[in-house]
């Protein structure tokens, strides 16, 4: 759902992206989609919280894209909004929607987020309660339901998640925004607010409906330039946090332990540039300043997956490339933002 607006929308390829959509929309479990369709007979997994509300946000481009309503319509409208209905009513994980109109998912036994490494027993990485990009994806996931019903005159299933989204957003912005720190919080759950600098609140900048004005945006955007932006990613970990590894390298216990604990992920510079976008304009300046960024990804096409681009980068420089040669997401993002933003020099 992350890589499908830059691999086969950016590129033009809209039937195959309705397949996709499809595809994933008929083989739904209690409001989840597989995480891993599989290739045994043990079939779908169905482990993640985000995969499905990613899906919300795919559709919204693929609309964008294609003003397919009839697809949305006819298809897709009434599987979105029973993966709601269950979220609400809660489904497998303790995926849950709580008092304040946020989402909760899992236990400290569990990885529900793309943050997901697990060795043995230990979760490298726990984020169960509420995360702040699974919040922002719920609020999206409520707006962009409530816009397609709007679009199909059903004004009673637009009026009632419209609101819940206002009660979410109202919720979220009371909860996650640290003044101390002058950024979000990364996870919470009861009294405990996860104060770690990771670049999982990006996200609540850059997607289509973003939760915060624009100061907070800019302090947001600032501290993640100051501590995760590198040239090839953004880090998952503040450096000089506890627990932050800069290197990706070592035995699978020791590679999965710096997994999302201070590797850098290029997909992320997409969520990045969105936001940076969003509050600087889209302009000479700003693209060229975007060229400039992402140059070093395009010298990446020769070094290790020829015309592909790398799962992951240390956090530490040099920024040696890392993990699987050519990622979905790492391809997807960039040309996502390449066409989007159509920064082809003239």
């Amino acid at each position: 759902m992350i890589a499908l607006p830059g691999l086969l929308l950016a590129t033009g390829r809209h039937t195959e992206a309705r397949t996709v959509l499809s595809a994933f929309a008929d083989a739904t479990d209690q409001g989840l989609i597989p995480n891993v369709f599989g290739d045994t007979e043990a079939g779908p997994a169905y482990n993640t919280v985000d995969a499905t509300l990613w899906l919300f946000v795919a559709a919204h481009h693929y609309f964008q894209a294609t003003g397919d309503l009839d697809f949305i319509a006819e298809e897709l409208l009434p599987v979105l909004t029973d993966m709601v209905d269950w979220y609400i009513k809660g489904t497998k994980f303790n995926i849950e929607v709580d008092d304040d109109g946020l989402l909760s998912a899992g236990d400290e036994n569990t990885q529900l987020t793309w943050m997901d490494a697990k060795v043995g027993n230990w979760v490298v990485t726990p984020r169960h309660g509420k995360p702040v990009e699974i919040n922002a994806l719920w609020y999206n996931a409520l707006r962009i339901l409530a816009d397609f019903a709007e679009k199909v005159d059903d004004r009673r299933l637009a009026q009632k998640h419209g609101k819940l989204a206002e009660e979410t957003k109202a919720s979220f912005q009371q909860t996650f925004w640290s003044p101390e720190h002058g950024y979000l919080y990364d996870c919470v759950r009861a009294e405990y607010k996860d104060a770690a600098l990771r670049p999982n609140q990006v996200i609540a900048l850059s997607l289509p409906y973003p939760l915060l004005g624009n100061e907070q945006a800019r302090q947001v955007l600032a501290k993640i330039e100051e501590t995760l932006l590198t040239p090839y990613g953004l880090r998952t970990l503040a450096r000089g946090s506890a627990g932050y590894a800069g290197r990706y390298e070592g035995d699978q216990v020791v590679r999965d332990s710096a997994y999302h604990q201070g590797t850098v992920w290029p997909w992320l510079l997409g969520p990045y540039i969105d936001a940076h976008f969003r509050l600087h304009g889209v302009n000479a300046e700003t693209k060229q300043y975007v060229r400039d960024l992402l140059r070093p990804l395009q010298e990446h096409l020769s070094e290790a997956g020829l015309g592909s681009i790398s799962e992951i980068f240390d956090g530490d420089a040099p920024h040696q490339p890392r993990g699987c040669i050519a990622q979905a997401w790492s391809v997807g993002e960039m040309l996502r933002c390449w066409t989007e933003y159509q920064l082809f020099e003239q």
